[in-house]
């Protein structure tokens, strides 16, 4: 029986991916956020598709400004970024602690840090160095606080799904085995779900983006005058995001929103910890 559901998520996954890897090329979003939803598909199959057409793709020529201005969308675009970068750090620290035997909290230590590493550095400052004016530096220091918040919200989410799955699926330890790979799509799938509410609250406050639209320079769409966060240029500006103008203080508190995200993360490791870790 389980085999044969993992072969049917495998199979609708490969249609998934192939939809959105040839479908996104015309979707004028930033590039980051289009490898953010081809990941996000790879990870969680049809779930990530369904997200990327409800939420991303231009309904009609000129409408996508528009259409991904609503906050839910632009919440979307956040997390989606988080999910994918983090994703990818989360996978190889997976594999890793698999080839070399760690299992438990080894296994969550390494792959909270490879995430953690590879969302903060590469998909977050490194990919959205220019909204820091071209700093790496600059884009390092204004992004770890809104990955670790929402790499906490995400882990929190994996940990215990990830656990309880393997305590349940043999191959599961196995990179070579669907179940180790259908496990991790599950646990990200989990994950995306958690992490969306800090997102939210990130986007709210201006503390990560949101969507975006990027146009090439001689294009004209009639919705432009509606977005401030459309570019024209090809490259990601700073004011991107819904009502760019100057932002409120956090309400809860950053420091406040920290320790909570930490909470969430040790409740998950507790709750794996109750189902056998």
């Amino acid at each position: 029986m389980l085999d044969g559901v993992m072969l049917l998520w495998f199979l609708l996954t490969g249609a998934a991916l192939l939809f959105v890897a040839i479908d996104i090329r015309s979707t004028p979003e930033a590039a980051v956020l289009k490898w953010g939803f081809v990941l996000t598909t790879a990870y969680t199959g049809v779930f990530g598709a369904f997200l990327y057409v409800l939420g991303c793709r231009e309904p009609l020529p000129g409408l996508h400004e528009r259409y991904v201005a609503v906050r839910w969308r632009q919440v979307l675009g956040s997390t989606i970024h988080c999910v994918a970068g983090d994703g990818v750090g989360i996978l190889a620290g997976a594999v890793l602690s698999a080839v070399f035997g760690f299992s438990g909290t080894g296994e969550m230590i390494v792959e909270y840090v490879l995430g953690f590493a590879f969302g903060w550095t590469i998909f977050q400052a490194l990919f959205m160095r220019d909204m820091a004016g071209g700093s790496y530096s600059r884009s390092l220091t204004s992004a770890f606080v809104p990955e670790l918040l929402s790499m906490n919200l995400l882990m929190a989410g994996m940990i215990p799904t990830m656990m309880a799955l393997k305590m349940r699926i043999a191959s599961a330890v196995d990179p070579l085995a669907p179940g180790f790979w259908f496990v991790m799509s599950m646990a990200l799938l989990v994950g995306f779900v958690c992490a969306y509410p800090i997102n939210w609250w990130l986007v709210a406050y201006h503390l990560k983006h949101g969507m975006m639209t990027v146009r090439p320079a001689d294009a004209s769409a009639a919705g432009h005058e509606f977005a401030p966060h459309v570019d024209t240029g090809g490259t990601p500006r700073a004011g991107h995001g819904p009502a760019m103008g100057r932002t409120a203080r956090p309400r809860p508190s950053v420091p406040l929103m920290a320790i909570l995200s930490f909470l969430a993360l040790a409740a998950g490791v507790v709750i794996a910890s109750a189902v056998g870790i």
